[in-house]
């Protein structure tokens, strides 16, 4: 008791209550969420792991929202005008914080009544029109709305007692006391807000254990939804007019001429690339297996003019269509996975697959094939949460997801997860071991990343130093030939297609405004059917989709504004769109304009991987410019959404 005493006289009291407040509150609330939606959350197994998921993200938020305060607690001196200062800021704070968080949990009800979500973006959008927002909640929830005035109301008078209660008898440190104290709490604060050992702190994709996105947000809470929100929206926001303004119809006319789909194809909605891609169906569906390659730039590739270090890469580019002329969106797997699996441009913006509106409902490849009934999942060797991959895929048609978690027995484990061999050798062990149904699985790499671990006497070094790059990449190219070679052999060969592709180049760098070479990926589709030849049209991973479903004979309908490539006109020079950083570059044949935030547009000849100097097309430069605005036009009107 004396302990319990001494404790509720330290200046940080007030905090730990506050925290033990909180996760009792938000914790209710889950319970009630759970019961209200058990019907979705399926099971007790997936109640408790839910409850799981929702103290570990109630401990993050506590950690952040209490980590300012409680630093001005232990900086500030505790004596005087500035302690009476500092008590009346940290009342206001804790009890602010408090109301703002059952708020939000009270409104979560309505909000997943109306969204299916817990509180987002939309969040925001009601705060510009508070006194509409107010009338339509009184007239559809009015008992909703009675209940929570009075809940709001009762917490606020029961908070003023507690203030009074847990801010009486505080004793100030003395000076060392908290020289002490300062480094243990803000170790103590960022880890907790961390909640990671891993590389990346946790996220939104870390609670995704479920193919149905409402049940992996309850195990979040609404006011870390909204904070990440709000997060979110400064990168969307980034993006939304970088490169100047142009009317959507006149901007998605653009794109829709410049598309090659045949017109009476289109919606009639004149701002929708939203058509329809029919194609001769097929006897039987196909499997689908697409390899996203990290870090696997064209100069490491020999039969792209590279050093040579991608051996079995080269012998199977005889096998399948092999793009010669291949770029990659962006610098970042984000970018990329954001290329190849929705088929959507890239933007200033961040990849949509961190942003809040495609969290649900997002066009993939995935959700057009689920259509045909395909099985669909996600293998990754490394931690499923990094980049949000996890979150996004099983809220946009991905059946599955395994990562680093779901292997035994591997050959070999490093700094990010498990090697490729042992990511190839479970690719091929769930297609022997599929359903009836049609498969597709995404496989993303991730041997080819820095610190270069991979395992022991399975190739000849290129470099003398094994950790190294080109020693990774060699390794990777090995695991992929091993992986072919023994697809070869087995029972769904026959009636699978692959695609290989690089997420994006390792190391993007160089001193002209898009460094395009750097840009230059290779791309194989191997698959039946598909002749041997080498495509040497300028292409894009946004076409990478819509050509595969043209390949697989599957009809379907869709917005992605990617090129069906083998059906292409003989004298279309191809086209290809990249961003690095800001700088949007749109490359048609060796052509490029490239846009640079509130400057004029410049166009180049890009020759020799250089870029030279051209006079500007206007024409040419608008066409640029409206694939340029068009991705986070698309994306805030949500265009690319089923409805």
């Amino acid at each position: 008791m004396r302990s319990l005493s001494s404790i509720s006289r330290w200046p940080v009291y007030p905090f730990i209550r506050y925290g033990l407040l909180l996760l009792g509150l938000l914790a209710l609330s889950r319970l009630l969420l759970i019961a209200w939606q058990f019907e979705r959350v399926g099971d007790i197994e997936n109640a408790l792991t839910v409850l799981l998921f929702g103290l570990r993200f109630d401990v993050i938020v506590i950690c952040i929202l209490w980590f300012f305060p409680a630093l001005i607690l232990l900086l500030l001196p505790q004596h005087n005008i500035l302690a009476a200062i500092q008590t009346g800021f940290s009342k206001f704070w804790l009890m602010l914080s408090t109301i703002l968080i059952v708020f939000l949990e009270i409104s979560t009800p309505a909000f997943i009544d109306q969204y299916d979500t817990r509180p987002n973006r939309i969040f925001f959008e009601y705060l510009e029109t508070p006194v509409e927002v107010l009338k339509t909640s009184i007239y559809e929830y009015p008992w909703h709305f009675v209940a929570a005035t009075i809940l709001l109301f009762l917490l606020i008078r029961y908070l003023s007692t507690f203030n009074r209660q847990i801010f009486q008898g505080l004793k100030p440190w003395p000076v060392l006391s908290r020289i002490i104290a300062l480094p243990l709490l803000i170790l103590l604060l960022v880890m907790g807000a961390r909640s990671s050992f891993d590389h990346r702190p946790a996220n939104p994709s870390t609670a995704a254990f479920s193919n149905d996105q409402l049940v992996n947000k309850l195990g979040l809470s609404s006011i870390y939804t909204v904070l990440t929100a709000a997060y979110n929206l400064r990168h969307e926001d980034s993006g939304s007019s970088a490169y100047g303004e142009m009317e959507p119809q006149k901007m998605v006319g653009i794109i829709r001429n410049n598309s090659f789909i045949g017109a009476n194809s289109f919606d009639d909605d004149q701002t929708s690339t939203w058509h329809s891609q029919s194609v001769s169906t097929k006897p039987t569906a196909p499997n689908l297996v697409i390899i996203l390659e990290e870090s696997l730039g064209a100069g490491f590739v020999g039969k792209l003019g590279g050093i040579g270090v991608t051996p079995e890469l080269d012998k199977l580019s005889d096998e399948g269509l092999w793009f010669t002329n291949l770029y990659a969106t962006g610098t970042r797997s984000a970018r990329g996975i954001e290329a190849v699996t929705t088929g959507f441009p890239p933007s200033p913006s961040r990849s949509v697959i961190k942003l809040g509106l495609a969290q649900q409902k997002f066009v993939t490849i995935a959700s057009i094939l689920k259509q045909h009934d395909y099985d669909t999942q996600f293998i990754y060797g490394g931690e499923s949460h990094f980049d949000n991959m996890a979150g996004f895929f099983l809220a946009n048609g991905f059946d599955k997801v395994t990562d680093q978690n779901d292997y035994t027995n591997e050959k070999f484990r490093g700094t990010w997860g498990v090697s490729d061999e042992d990511l190839f050798h479970r690719v091929d062990e769930q297609l022997v071991n599929a359903s009836d149904k049609p498969q597709f699985i995404l496989a993303f790499t991730s041997s080819n990343h820095s610190p270069f671990e991979f395992p022991d006497n399975t190739i000849d070094f290129h470099d003398s130093n094994k950790h190294t790059v080109n020693n990774a990449v060699k390794y990777a190219d090995y695991a992929l030939g091993k992986f072919f070679e023994q697809a070869k052999s087995q029972a769904y060969w026959d009636n699978t297609y692959f695609l290989v592709v690089a997420d994006h180049d390792t190391r993007v760098f160089g001193a002209a405004l898009v460094p395009v070479n750097k840009f230059h990926i290779p791309g194989l589709i191997i698959g039946p059917g598909v002749e041997a030849r080498h495509y040497t049209k300028v292409a894009s991973q946004i076409d990478l989709a819509p050509t595969l479903l043209g390949m697989m004979g599957l009809s379907n309908k869709h917005p992605m504004i990617g090129h069906d490539l083998v059906k292409l006109p003989d004298s279309y020079a191809g086209r290809a769109i990249m961003q690095y950083d800001n700088n949007h570059a749109y490359m048609l044949g060796n052509d490029v304009v490239v846009h640079v935030p509130e400057k004029a547009a410049k166009q180049f000849s890009y020759q020799n991987k250089k870029l030279y100097a051209e006079e500007l097309d206007e024409g040419f430069a608008k066409t640029a410019r409206a694939h340029a605005l068009w991705p986070m036009y698309a994306y805030r009107e949500k265009k690319y959404l089923y409805q």
